[in-house]
């Protein structure tokens, strides 16, 4: 595991110190839960500007959402 140092504001360190004290769980852990969460959210809003860039180039297509539902048996 790769240690990683970081500088937070004093108010946000309280706060990550409060809940660490209140729940009984290190402050790692929940750097690490945000961490994981927000990076899952990056990646997808990344890959969705380019999925849109190659669209609107021409480079991709798109299927509209009816196709999608029909074509997997959830179409009413």
């Amino acid at each position: 595991m790769t240690a990683l140092s970081v500088r937070l504001p004093d108010q946000l360190a309280a706060r990550l110190e409060e809940l660490a004290n209140q729940t009984g769980r290190s402050k790692s852990y929940y750097v690490l839960e945000a961490l994981n969460e927000t990076i899952d959210d990056l990646e997808d809003a990344y890959l969705a500007q380019i999925r849109l860039s190659d669209v609107r180039r021409g480079f991709s297509g798109s299927v509209d959402l009816a196709t999608v539902m029909a074509e997997h048996g959830l179409a009413d």
